[in-house]
């Protein structure tokens, strides 16, 4: 997490919960998180209009080892006939923990770094094949003491609000359209201090199409192309690219890739995945081939588990 603070405060303005940031699901990570554009169940993290075509109730379980810390996320859906798909989320980051002594080296107690988020999502589909989503999340940082380090102690905590809308306006044509205002809210203050800063809000344009059917037809095959931007919300002048590539087998089978490109991103570089489906079960696998600017580490194995239910 510190190493991307230092990125974004050297490169227009301070922003507070950069954790916000980190792809969360092996699906989004597989695609170069080119996702703003694509329905998923992993769509309480990407962009909430991507639940709109949920038919069954489901449960997500997510691990993946971010380069900011250990991250666990779980995510439930509740799909409601002609009303929509409702979803509850939590995810935590959990940082490490770490040792305090003094100057003889003697332990006098050690304190922990966890971030948390909670989210609440719905989604609908609407007329002229144009799916809606908007989340609502509380965001919260918190250093825990156990010894003799009480002072460290501290709790800051934001809301904020996801809006997202999906278009596949032509009926013969399989194209798809996103768009997204992600992590919009209050600043993130620390308790009983007057100091706080904003969150870091982006907005997200996506465009995705399938290609292989134009040239191969009734063939259980597709192969989706998307292409997405990112950009700061509050000072616009340095854009991420991701682009994303989802090949599929009678959707029982998926291969992945992505890409992400930009000046503020931590994971620059290629990314792959795959994806298997089997009655109830969905599970998906995905590893960033980028290294740590910082440690020059690869990112472990992120892993989605989805059961019907």
């Amino acid at each position: 997490m510190l190493e991307a603070q230092e990125v974004e405060e050297n490169d227009g303005g301070s922003e507070e919960a950069l954790f916000l940031l980190l792809p969360v699901g092996a699906k989004g990570v597989g695609l170069g998180r080119a996702m703003t554009a694509l329905a998923s169940e992993e769509g309480a993290f990407w962009n909430p209009a991507g639940l709109a075509g949920e038919d069954e109730r489901r449960v997500m379980l997510y691990r993946g080892d971010q380069l900011a810390g250990e991250a666990t996320a779980i995510s439930v859906l509740f799909p409601w006939s002609r009303i929509g798909t409702f979803g509850l989320s939590y995810m935590l980051l959990d940082v490490g923990d770490q040792d305090l002594r003094n100057e003889f080296g003697d332990v006098l107690g050690s304190f922990s770094i966890r971030n948390h988020l909670a989210v609440g999502s719905y989604a609908a589909s609407l007329p002229g094949g144009i799916s809606a989503g908007v989340n609502l999340k509380l965001v919260q940082f918190r250093v825990a003491c156990r010894g003799q380090c009480p002072d460290l102690e501290t709790t800051s905590s934001a809301y904020a609000l996801d809006v997202g809308v999906q278009a596949e306006p032509f009926s013969d044509v399989p194209l798809r359209f996103g768009w997204m205002l992600a992590h919009a809210g209050t600043e993130f203050r620390v308790a009983d201090q007057e100091q706080s800063d904003p969150l870091p809000t982006r907005v997200r344009l996506a465009a995705a199409y399938e290609v292989l059917n134009r040239f191969v037809e009734a063939v259980p095959m597709e192969l989706w192309l998307t292409v997405e931007g990112e950009e700061r919300a509050r000072s616009p002048g340095s854009p991420s690219i991701y682009l994303g590539l989802d090949y599929s087998a009678a959707d029982l089978l998926h291969v992945r890739a992505g890409y992400v490109g930009g000046t503020i991103d931590q994971t620059n570089g290629a990314s792959v995945g795959v994806g298997f489906s089997l009655d109830r079960f969905d599970l998906n696998l995905a590893k960033s081939l980028t290294r740590s600017m910082v440690t020059g580490e690869t990112q472990p194995l992120h892993v989605t588990l989805a059961v019907s239910f």
